[in-house]
């Protein structure tokens, strides 16, 4: 018999006016988004775009960090960024064609290799929701540990 677990996310956005929303969240501050300039916006607030790159790439953030901790692959900084491709679809319409996410991480010489392997291999529940190619490039350096 398999038991699974059902989670619930909850958010709400309401607009505010003009080219703002307002999401909010039990638990946590609230965040103000806007369209983007790209798209005419006004500027200086995160947009729908960003988020959905930001939830990717920390996604991947927290995923890895799990995985590598119960492989025993230490971690000694790890920064991801992400890079969210807009463009004309093969259906016509415009929207992600693709969505980059670069982990840079340093571990100790001994753990490179399965690192990067990780790394590659490394799946999370936003990235895999989405309907676009992610992918991950990986750069893993090699840091002697810290003698104390």
């Amino acid at each position: 018999m398999t038991i699974s677990k059902d989670f619930r996310f909850p958010v709400s956005v309401s607009w505010p006016g003009h080219q703002l929303a307002c999401a909010r969240a039990p638990g946590v501050e609230k965040i103000d988004i806007a369209v983007p300039p790209e798209f005419n916006g006004p500027g200086g607030y995160w947009s729908p775009e960003q988020l959905l790159v930001a939830s990717a790439a920390s996604c991947f953030a927290v995923t890895f960090a799990a995985i590598a901790e119960q492989r025993g692959i230490p971690i000694n900084s790890l920064n991801v960024s992400g890079t969210g491709h807009i463009g004309h679809r093969d259906d016509g319409r415009t929207g992600f064609v693709a969505v980059e996410v670069t982990p840079r991480l340093e571990t100790e010489p001994d753990c490179v290799a399965a690192a990067e392997r990780t790394a590659r291999a490394c799946h999370c529940l936003v990235t895999e929701a989405l309907d676009v190619p992610v992918h991950v490039v990986p750069l893993v350096t090699a840091v002697e540990p810290v003698s104390v």
